[in-house]
């Protein structure tokens, strides 16, 4: 098959997952914690670009179909690996999930009715998961050129409201409110910031969907790594200054309930114009997040079946090369995942699913700093040694990783190990019919 995603191509994928429903819906969850919550942003962004180095220190080394999945397998094993791949098909799933819901928020801007009606809500996100759906089974080139529309039409607006936020904001209102309950405020920094990090990973996660479609991609070695650390800055900058931005502009009472923030936060710079304005980007923006994890929801199973642990089901590919029966089957996984989490309201449902879809992320993301270590140290011999700032690298990312996890909480950490459990049934019966 013709290599079609170039450098653009690739920043756009990357653009358009990290960048998604996370930047329009984030200032809302973490308006208790205030201005502390700048500081896991700031911890997030620098770990996350960690985690881009390490892994376009992988893509450089050995650009593999699969990506992260590849690189667990080849260090750690059929079953590591495997663990690895269905985690992380399980996070795109619960991704697409969350973006959907996220989508119905920004709709009830202009149909308030919506989000006053869950079961309303409930069908509008899975209307909208299979409209995507359909786009990408048309091909990768349609749904990757898609990809770069949306990713490029959304940056814009964002950075009207962090620069309208210098001239019309006001510090006081980032000053914390009583929506933090006496429970969170016995914690202790650490492990708010901990919390905080694991929320705001959120917005980052999809940075290393470009090191999965190798196979599709004009030089993996060169574009990949490029646009992973520049996707990565981009949005880190971009994320900082707007978190800052929202929270001076609407006070942190009005915005902890808001399921529009940042369409609440452009009213205040250009009227009931730019609220409606904002609020057309948001939708964008989460329609061009929602379309890049559909476009990579098949690779996973599908290099699991090439490689004879999962059923041969998951390869099935129509015409244009997409691997159509997985496509389908996660469209209604993520549709269960809607109808599942939708009984608490919209920002509990989108809480909950984000931080799930984060941690079975942030495992993948440690076992590839893991698979650099180890790759690293395999290689040593008499004239080959251990690169020491790649190595101290992959550490720090490890790290990182790890204290992220911490942040899950034990409720999202139990359902993540039954989601991993899950899978175990495919494994081995498809090492049984081996």
């Amino acid at each position: 098959m013709k290599r079609v995603m170039g450098f653009w191509r690739c920043w756009g994928l990357v653009i358009g997952i990290v960048i998604g429903n996370g930047v329009f819906m984030l200032p809302a969850i973490l308006a208790p914690y205030g201005k502390l919550s700048l500081v896991a942003w700031i911890i997030a962004g620098i770990g996350t670009i960690f985690i881009a180095l390490v892994l376009g220190m992988l893509a450089k080394r050995h650009a593999m179909q699969g990506g992260i999945y590849g690189y667990a397998k080849e260090t750690q094993g059929d079953l590591a690996g495997y663990l690895i791949a269905w985690g992380y098909w399980i996070s795109i799933l619960t991704a697409i999930a969350a973006g959907a819901v996220a989508v119905t928020g920004y709709l009830s801007f202009f149909m308030p009715a919506i989000s006053s009606n869950p079961t309303v809500s409930a069908i509008v996100a899975i209307v909208f998961i299979w409209l995507i759906t359909a786009i990408n089974i048309t091909g990768i080139k349609a749904a990757s050129t898609f990809q770069l529309v949306t990713s490029l039409l959304k940056l814009l607006p964002l950075f009207i409201i962090s620069i309208g936020a210098l001239f019309l904001g006001d510090p006081a209102n980032t000053v914390i409110v009583a929506t933090v309950t006496d429970n969170e405020q016995q914690r202790s920094t650490l492990s708010l910031i901990s919390e905080m990090v694991m929320i705001t990973m959120w917005a980052y996660v999809g940075i290393e969907a470009v090191t999965l479609p190798a196979d599709n991609v004009i030089c993996p070695e060169k574009n990949i790594p490029r646009a992973l650390i520049i996707g990565t800055l981009t949005a880190t900058v971009l994320y900082i200054s707007l978190s800052y931005g929202v929270m001076t502009l609407i006070p942190l009472a009005d915005l902890s309930i808001s399921t529009s923030p940042l369409a609440d936060a452009a009213s205040v710079i250009l009227g009931p114009f730019g609220a409606g304005f904002i609020a057309v980007a948001a939708l964008i923006s989460m329609t061009s997040s929602i379309n890049a994890n559909i476009l990579i929801v098949g690779i996973m199973p599908d290099a699991l079946a090439k490689d004879k642990l999962m059923p041969e089901f998951f390869s099935t590919k129509n015409k244009a090369g997409i691997p159509i029966k997985t496509v389908i089957l996660s469209g209604f996984l993520a549709s269960m995942l809607v109808v599942m989490n939708f009984s608490e309201g919209l920002l509990s449902a989108f809480k909950t699913l984000i931080m799930l879809s984060t941690l079975t992320v942030l495992l993948p993301y440690a076992t590839s700093s893991l698979a650099e270590i180890i790759m690293q140290t395999r290689e040593v011999n008499s004239t080959t040694k251990i690169n020491w700032v790649s190595f101290s690298i992959a550490i720090i990312a490890l790290l990182f990783a790890t204290f992220a996890i911490i942040g899950s909480g034990l409720m999202i950490a139990l359902q993540g190990i039954i989601l991993f459990a899950a899978g175990l049934p495919f494994y081995f019966w498809s090492k049984r019919t081996l």
